[in-house]
């Protein structure tokens, strides 16, 4: 028998370089994986944002698209004051443009009754929009011209249709 062994007893791996590649990738394959079991584990069923839990989340996503609201028809249209201080007295007092204060008002004013009314309608930046909501559009109107008149601006107040 001989003492000789003629086999080459080499693996894929060459070079240090090649080694120290290795190690680095099996490392991050590594963390890639533990990262995506624990979020695959924590990702389980978790109440929306403002539910108390799973069922209010859920009863809260399959509503349906339409809702009923019922209004009195033939109550007394608020002024624009009585709307202001129930609605839009919360946000306008701690940091939206306050009442009166003309510097704020004054490039609002300035875009016109229509746009300031469309902004109160439909909604601008962070407030959200008033149309279709406990008020008629026309009483929004009534809080807009009572708001921006109180700046400084000479905006008519709207009538009711006839």
């Amino acid at each position: 028998m001989s003492d000789q062994h003629e086999e080459d007893h080499s693996g894929p791996v060459k070079t240090p370089q090649q080694f120290l590649i290795l190690v680095s990738l099996s490392f991050i394959l590594t963390i890639f994986i533990i990262i995506c079991l624990v979020y695959y584990v924590t990702s389980g069923n978790k109440p929306a944002a403002g539910a108390s839990s799973v069922a209010e989340a859920t009863a809260g996503r399959i509503l349906k698209v339409g809702t009923l609201q019922i209004k009195d028809a033939n109550r007394p249209l608020k002024s624009g004051e009585d709307v202001f201080k129930g609605q839009c007295d919360a946000c306008h007092a701690a940091g939206a443009p306050k009442l009166g204060d003309s510097a704020a008002w004054g490039p609002r004013i300035k875009t016109g009754y229509p746009t300031l009314l469309n902004s109160a309608l439909k909604g601008k930046n962070v407030m959200p929009a008033q149309a279709s909501g406990e008020h008629e559009d026309l009483e929004i109107g009534r809080a807009v011209v009572y708001m921006a008149n109180a700046a400084g601006a000479k905006f008519p107040e709207p009538a009711a249709a006839k």
